[in-house]
């Protein structure tokens, strides 16, 4: 049995019957870049992504023989340079034993389908500058962009 037969990947929509499989898929997340939100920001977000409102976030999960092991959620958004809604990817995630395996790949992939179906011209996203592992994947399917990232402080 080949590596691709023995791993049937799955990438499909997020539903309100997701959020036991979603809330320790995006604690680990967030844990990855050192935040602890509280239960209102949990319930929110879950509510938003699964609202079906086409206005509000989206969010997909990977799975692998019914097991959870990666999350995506992206927000279509006007743009002052563009007609159309581009896409921002927010959240990215895979489990630490799926890495180096293409559930990421394959979430940036339906991300860019879900963008192409929306006619959005574009799909962007942030990470750490020492994210290399990451980064590594992202120079293989975007173009890193010269912008700098500032922030209002706290």
């Amino acid at each position: 049995m080949s590596k691709s037969e023995a791993y049937a990947l799955t990438i499909r929509p997020l539903a309100r019957a997701d959020e036991a499989a979603w809330r320790p898929l995006w604690t680990a997340y967030l844990a990855f870049y050192k935040t602890r939100l509280s239960e209102a920001v949990y319930a929110s977000t879950f509510a938003r992504l699964t609202s079906g409102d086409a206005r509000e976030f989206h969010g997909l999960i990977a799975e692998q023989d019914g097991k959870a092991i990666g999350l995506a959620h992206y927000l279509f958004h006007r743009s002052c340079w563009k007609i159309e809604s581009i896409c921002y990817l927010q959240d990215l995630f895979t489990v630490p034993e799926a890495r180096g395996r293409g559930v990421a790949r394959a979430l940036i992939g339906a991300v860019y389908a879900a963008a192409d179906a929306e006619g959005s011209p574009g799909v962007w996203w942030l990470t750490a500058e020492d994210n290399y592992p990451a980064r590594t994947l992202y120079d293989k399917v975007a173009v890193k962009s010269p912008f700098i990232r500032y922030m209002r402080p706290l």
